[in-house]
Parts: C-alpha cells; sequence; structure tokens
C-alpha cells in the first residue's frame, strides 16, 4: 500500500488563538509539510485545487512546481485538478512543464470540482460541469499522447493539427478520478481504463464502497482486466498516540474546531459527535492497532491501495502533527505495506534527477 499526504490549503484562522496566518507563512507550512512528507517517507504530496474561500489551492501546477525543486523522491498529486473549469490546452501545458521538473513525479486526480462560486467564476454551470469534465478530459488525454491534434470540442475552439508544447515526460502521465457521489466521474474513470480515488471524507463507508463497485462493474463491463483496476482512497482525519484514550481526548476540540468550520461554510455536518465520528467515518482515531483495523476494514469493502492523509495539522500542535505522523510510518505503514498489495506499477521518478534549481 502507498501513502499520501494531502492539503486543500484552506486559509483560516487558528482554530485556537484565532489568529490568521499571512497568505506568504500559509503558503510556507504547505511546502513544510510537504518536506515533512519526503522526509518521513510518504509516498505522495498533493495539493487540491479551489477557487473561492477559504481556500488558497488556485495554482497547484505553481505550488507543486516549488515542491518539485525542493525534494527529490516524493511523487506529486493535484487534489484534484477541476478540469470542467479549465481550458484543458492551457492545463497540458501547465502539467506537462510541471513533469519535467519535477523529473517524471506527477500525477494527476481530476475531478468536475464544486462550489457554486467556482463555477460562477468561470462560467459554469450545474448542468454543463459534466460535459465540460468529460471533454477537457478527452482532449487533454489527446493532447499529451499525440504530437498533433485535431478536434471541435464544445467548450474551446476548435483545434487542427495542433502542436502543444513542451511534449511530456511521461508518456503517458497516469490521471486518476476523484469520486465523491457520481456515477458519472467512476464511469469515465472506468471507460479509459484509469485508476479510481473516492473521497471517502464526508459520509459514512456505504454510498463510496456502493461507487466502487459500480467501478469495477463498470470496468469489466468496458472490456479490462478486473486484475488491473486500482482504488485510491481517503480518510476524514487522522490522529494516533501510544494510547487510544489519549489520542481521542487529544483530539475532541480538533473535531469541535471541524464542526465549526462545516458550519461556518454552510454544511450541515453527517457526525455530530467525536464518538459517531470516529465508529462511523473513515477517520483514524486512536491507538496504531486501531488504524490498521480500520483500514483494513475499508480495504475489504474498497480493495483500495492508496491512502491518503491530511498533510496539515490543522487544530493540532505541530510536535503533536509531527509525532503522530511518525508514529504513522513507524507502526502503521510497515503493517499495512506488508498487508495490502501496492498499484501495480513503477513508483519511481522517471528520472533519477529533476530539472535542478541552479543552473
Amino acid at each position: 500500500m502507498k501513502f499520501l499526504a494531502i492539503t486543500l490549503i484552506v486559509h483560516a484562522p487558528d482554530p485556537v488563538t484565532g489568529v490568521q496566518k499571512s497568505t506568504a507563512d500559509r503558503f510556507r507550512e504547505v511546502i513544510d509539510n510537504a518536506l515533512l512528507a519526503e522526509e518521513l517517507g510518504f509516498d505522495g504530496f498533493g495539493v487540491g485545487e479551489r477557487h473561492e474561500r477559504p481556500f488558497i489551492s488556485s495554482s497547484p501546477p505553481v505550488v507543486l512546481s516549488h515542491i518539485a525543486a525542493l525534494t527529490s523522491r516524493i511523487r506529486l498529486f493535484t487534489a484534484v485538478t477541476t478540469l470542467s473549469l479549465l481550458d484543458p490546452v492551457r492545463a497540458y501545458e501547465d502539467y506537462a512543464t510541471l513533469d519535467h521538473l519535477s523529473g517524471g513525479r506527477l500525477e494527476l486526480i481530476i475531478r468536475k470540482g464544486n462550489g457554486a462560486a467556482q463555477r460562477e467564476l468561470f462560467h459554469v454551470t450545474p448542468e454543463d460541469q459534466w460535459d465540460r469534465n468529460a471533454e477537457s478530459y478527452e482532449l487533454f488525454r489527446q493532447i499529451w499522447r499525440n504530437d498533433k491534434v485535431t478536434a471541435s470540442p464544445r467548450f474551446r475552439p476548435a483545434l487542427e493539427g495542433a502542436e502543444v508544447w513542451p511534449r511530456p515526460l511521461q508518456q503517458p502521465i497516469r490521471v486518476w478520478h476523484g469520486s465523491a457521489t457520481s456515477k458519472e466521474s467512476v464511469d469515465l474513470a472506468a471507460k479509459y481504463g484509469d485508476p479510481l480515488f473516492s473521497a471517502n471524507v464526508t459520509n459514512p463507508i456505504e454510498p463510496y464502497a456502493e461507487l466502487v463497485r459500480y467501478y469495477r462493474e463498470r470496468w469489466v463491463h468496458y472490456g479490462h482486466d478486473p486484475a488491473d483496476a486500482v482504488v485510491g482512497a481517503g480518510s476524514a482525519g487522522y490522529y494516533a498516540t501510544r494510547n487510544s484514550q489519549e489520542a481521542i481526548a487529544t483530539y475532541r476540540p480538533v473535531f469541535e474546531w471541524s464542526l465549526g468550520f462545516q458550519r461556518k461554510l454552510g454544511l450541515d455536518p453527517v457526525f455530530a459527535t467525536l464518538e459517531d465520528f470516529i465508529e462511523r467515518s473513515s477517520a483514524l482515531i486512536g491507538s496504531p492497532e486501531q488504524v490498521i483495523d480500520k483500514v483494513h476494514r475499508y480495504h475489504q469493502q474498497f480493495g483500495h491501495r492508496v491512502l491518503h492523509l491530511h498533510a496539515d495539522a490543522g487544530a493540532l500542535t505541530d510536535a503533536q502533527h509531527r509525532e503522530s505522523l511518525e508514529l504513522f510510518q513507524s507502526d502503521v505503514a510497515p503493517v499495512l505495506r506488508r498487508d495490502i498489495p501496492d498499484p501495480p506499477w513503477e513508483w519511481d521518478p522517471v528520472l533519477a534527477d529533476p530539472v535542478p534549481v541552479h543552473a
């Protein structure tokens, strides 16, 4: 099994002090967390894409390029790329460039995105966002794989023998399809034989497991070998200590902050108490043994081979956050790596060294 640390780069007041970091300091924190993830042995680091408050993750290729210059091993994920909002030609240019700068460590997770403010900003409607997502991905695929492209899309000008530069390093790049609630993204992943990444954050396991089953059904429908279907899954939160009671007590204010944050965004929390959150959500809270057991229980439903944890400390102190991640790598990850297979492909960079920072 492989493990990612991801951030959506939420920019909000500190849940304990009420002080909000400057934008520059928040970005520095993201970079520091990426360096920590590589130091501790995580396999990937992901940066989200949102175009509305309270997020400042509107430009993941820029953030990931900076991380690429400071790291050498860890794979770089988008979590997620909202292709329904983007010109696929411009998106290709950004990500092909990043792929070279990172030495072939880039992986994309795409999804249509959500949020009314984002749609309004880019003049995308709820009615056409799925069509935009599918069309953008299909054109993105063509550009990545072909030196010249001719296409007549609905949502951007036609291309006639178009050459788009630079040509990519990875031939082709791996694209995951992020899935939360809809069958459209699942079907698109199965159609093209791409891996699926289940959000697995907001709700109990059942709706996510249903979509994973649907993915595997559609995978076979499109003629792919069932053994080649690969699933990743998120987690709603993580905090582990040697003693489960200590972990729960420490995480309680984190959960209370999360409840308040969700309500501030106008969301109705699915899990009203910490106990319910630990029992029915994908959150990994407790001792290492409890974390391992829960991942195994989810694996029985998903068959997933990649798992993400949150990269940000949130309401934890930096020391608590680091100690918990260290415990994950020392006590949890080795067991899960032994028990659950990796994705069936090479994980190392395409090149031994990325493009150097200084000539």
